[in-house]
Formats: C-alpha cells, structure tokens, sequence
C-alpha cells in the first residue's frame, strides 16, 4: 500500500543540499501559473536582478539554468568551448576533473593545471601554463572546491585570465552566497552555480551569468553548440527582458518561485551581512572541532567558511559516525569524495543551516559518536 512521502526532517550539514527554510518551502507551494504567463514572466525579471546582486555583476545575460549546477558546468563549456580548443583546466579536487571531463567531450583538448588535495589553485603554475599556451581559447576552475574545502584565489587567477586574453570559466557553486564573489570587479566571464547551497532553496536550478564578451564568443561560434537543451543562444530570448518572450522549455515554475524567495532572503539580510555570518559561525565550529581534536584539511588561510574538511581521527569508523549522526540526531555531514573517502569528513555551514545552534548540535553529537 503506498502512502504519501513524508520524510523525517533532518538538520543538514554535509556538503549541500542545505537546509530551505519554511518561507522557501511556503513559495514552492504557491498557485503554478504557465510559463509565458506575465505574472511569472514579471518574476523572471525580478529572478534575473537579484541574481545579478548576488553575483555582483550588470551582465544582461544572468538567468537561472533549468536544470541542477553540473548542468550549469556543462552549459558554460558547450556554449562556449568548440572541437580542438585549447582550454587551460584547474584540478585540486574531484570538481575539477569533472570540469576537464566536459573539456574532453566536446572535442577541446584541456591543458591540465594540478594541485594537491585540499591545497588552492597555484597562481604561479596557471601563470606559467598559459604563458606555454598563447593559443589557449579559456582558463576554467573552481573558485570552492566542495570536495575538499579549498577555496582558491579567482581574483588574481582572472586578472592573469585576462593579461593573455582568455576567457575564464568559473565553477562557484559552493561560493555563491557563502564568501565573497565579485564577477564584475574581478572580470569572470562565465560562472555558474547551484540552488541547493548557500542559497538555501531546493536543488535543481543553477543560477549562470555570461559576460557581455562570452555572449560575443557564443554568438559567433563556427559550430553549433552540441546540446540543443543547453544552447543558451536559444534560452537568451526566453529569459530576455521585456517584449515577447520566445518559447523554449517549461521552466520549472514552482522550484523558479523558491529560488526568487532564497535570492529576497538572501537580498534582505544584505550580501556581504551573509559573507560575514559565515566567516564567524565557521570560527565557532574550529574553536569546537579543534577541542575535540580534529584538525582540518585545508589551511586556514584558504579554508571555505562553509564547507568544512576535516580530517577523520586515528581509529574512528566513519561510516558509523556519520550512521550515529543520522540515526540518533537526525544530522547530516558528508563523506569524503575520492581519495579523500574514508579520510575526511565534509561538514557544511551553508545558508539557513548556517546558525549557532546547528553548530552547537554538531558539536555535541560528535562528541558522543566519537566517545
């Protein structure tokens, strides 16, 4: 006999999704209207403005992806990258690879620039990379690799981006709304992010913003982009403002009015307010994590304040740390991913679950899973 699903609510603290508040959820359940109807076309626009306040960006092509934020990786290297480009690809973590594997599949050839698990993008490797490479078309990475906790330095590697005339790809999908991302002031040209994690809304939307010179790049291709769904030179005049909008999908209007809530939630508490709540509650986990005697991956000064690798005490099952967790406190942290699996664990401080509370929980529960 089937029944309806309701499952028992959980205090999330891996690596994404984050907990959506219940004004979030309360969006999700307003009246669905069609997607060319005005009232939601209107609410295009509003989705479009706040998610240029978040990005920090004027770039008119700034929308919300149909889809979750490996889509929106895939969407800014097939818009963008043609067969037998040359591409520039940051590896410190599994995000990277999956970025260099979008690379292989269109054809391109990715140049590959490696770093140790849990250490930043090396400034001076890329440097050395690109000045080996004068014919590389993009410069692509992740500015929070969420498999290990390392945020790398997008400022500096996009002002190298631009000194050689390349464009930048930029996966922010654990930055954005979580530490500072300045698209604009530090002259990123595609970036693309996920709902699920410091916005705080359900999964399944990846916010994108190209700059007006990757619109240039797209629109003069010599081939057809190779995925019809996510050729954004078909979805510009959908999202485009004002006038007739052209049809292209069924947006997925529901998950579209929670996103809007999240990015008001996000406007109202004012963006560089929510920088700074998750640097200082990040400084309250360390203080209680380095009591319990666990240390972190990542050094402090390229630490993610929201996503917290920690590195797994001598002797400790895991797996059963984490079933403790869950079963007993109904709390969730991460895995490692990749050769970081069984060695670190990933605890996330992200959005709405970013709050004193969640971390004292936190603290309390390991304390007991450990004893």
């Amino acid at each position: 006999m089937f029944e309806s699903f309701n499952p028992t609510p959980r205090v999330l603290m891996g690596p994404g999704p984050s907990n959506v508040s219940p004004r979030v959820l309360g969006a999700l359940a307003r009246p669905t209207v069609g997607h060319l109807d005005p009232q939601f076309i209107g609410l295009m626009d509003e989705i479009k403005q706040l998610l240029q306040y978040a990005f920090c960006t004027k770039n008119e092509f700034t929308i919300a992806l149909s889809a979750p934020g490996s889509a929106g990786m895939e969407a800014c290297v097939v818009n963008l990258i043609e067969p037998n480009d040359k591409v520039i690809v940051c590896i410190n973590g599994v995000f990277g690879n999956r970025l260099k594997e979008n690379v292989e599949r269109v054809g391109a050839q990715p140049i590959v620039v490696e770093d140790k698990w849990g250490d930043p993008v090396s400034v001076e490797k890329v440097s050395d990379a690109l000045a080996a490479h004068p014919d590389a078309k993009a410069l692509a990475f992740v500015h929070a690799e969420t498999s290990t906790g390392a945020r790398s330095d997008a400022k500096s590697l996009c002002q190298l981006a631009q000194q050689y005339g390349v464009l930048t790809i930029v996966d922010a999908v654990t930055s954005l709304g979580g530490n500072e991302l300045r698209v604009d002031d530090w002259g990123i040209d595609a970036i693309y992010s996920g709902s699920q994690k410091c916005l705080s809304c359900v999964p399944g939307i990846s916010p994108v913003s190209f700059s007006d010179k990757a619109v240039e790049v797209l629109k003069n291709r010599k081939t057809k982009v190779p995925s019809w769904f996510l050729d954004q030179s078909l979805v510009m005049d959908y999202w485009s403002g004002g006038g007739k909008r052209s049809y292209h999908h069924t947006a997925p209007i529901n998950s579209l009015y929670a996103l809007h809530e999240s990015l008001l939630v996000l406007k109202q508490e004012g963006l560089e307010q929510t920088w700074q709540r998750h640097a200082q509650l990040h400084k309250s986990l360390h203080t209680g994590l380095t009591e319990l005697g666990i240390d972190f991956l990542v050094d402090e000064n390229f630490r993610l304040p929201q996503l917290n690798s920690v590195i797994i005490p001598d002797g400790v099952d895991d797996a059963q740390v984490r079933a403790t967790l869950l079963n007993k406190y109904n709390l969730e942290i991460g895995a490692g991913l990749g050769q970081l699996a069984g060695k670190t664990w990933r605890i996330g401080l992200m959005g709405t679950t970013a709050h004193a509370q969640n971390i004292a929980l936190l603290l309390a529960a390991l304390k007991d899973a450990l004893r």
